[in-house]
C-alpha cells in the first residue's frame, strides 16, 4: 500500500506524513517543481518535468495508482482516473471520492467552472481550516483501514 499525494497546492502534507509513518506505509509526492520533503526513506518526491501538457503529474500518478493505493488530491478528474484503476481517492479536506460519487462531483465541477465562464460566479473555496485539517486526518485513517481490509 502507498500513498499518492498531488503535492504542488496540498495543504496535508504533514499529516500524510505523519499517519503514513504511524502505519509504515510509502509515501510519494508527485510535484511540477521540487519541494522539501523530510528527509525519510519512505517518502519519495517525483518531480515530473513540464512537457507543455497540463497534466503530467496527475498522468504519472494515474498511471501507478492501484487497488492498494490511496491518492490525496483535489482534482476530481484525477480522482475519477484513481477510482477508475481501483485505487482509493481523498481530498485534501476529507471528502471520500467513491465510485457512488464521483459522478456527482464532475458533474458539479462541470456546473462551477460553466458559472465562473459565464462570470456568475467568481470566488473560490472557502479558506482551509482546522476542521478540514481534523476531517482529513479522520478519513485517512478511515481509508486506510478500508484498503487493508480489502487487500486481505
Amino acid at each position: 500500500m502507498k500513498i499518492y499525494v498531488d503535492a504542488d497546492s496540498c495543504p496535508v502534507k504533514d499529516e500524510v506524513y505523519r499517519v503514513a509513518k504511524r502505519y509504515e506505509l510509502e509515501v510519494t509526492l508527485v510535484s511540477a517543481t521540487w519541494l522539501r520533503t523530510p528527509n525519510e526513506p519512505w517518502i519519495h518526491l517525483e518531480v515530473v518535468k513540464e512537457t507543455g501538457e497540463l497534466d503530467v503529474a496527475d498522468d504519472w500518478i494515474a498511471e501507478r495508482a492501484g487497488p492498494e493505493d490511496i491518492v490525496v488530491t483535489d482534482d476530481i478528474i484525477l480522482a475519477s482516473r484513481c477510482l477508475e484503476n481501483g485505487a482509493s481517492a481523498l481530498s485534501t479536506r476529507g471528502k471520500a471520492f467513491t465510485p457512488d460519487s464521483i459522478g456527482g462531483a464532475l458533474a458539479t465541477r462541470e456546473l462551477m467552472a460553466n458559472l465562473r465562464e459565464a462570470g456568475e460566479v467568481t470566488g473560490g473555496p472557502s479558506g482551509f481550516s482546522k476542521s478540514d485539517r481534523s476531517s482529513f486526518l479522520q478519513e485517512l485513517d478511515k481509508t486506510i483501514h478500508q484498503v487493508r481490509r480489502r487487500a486481505k
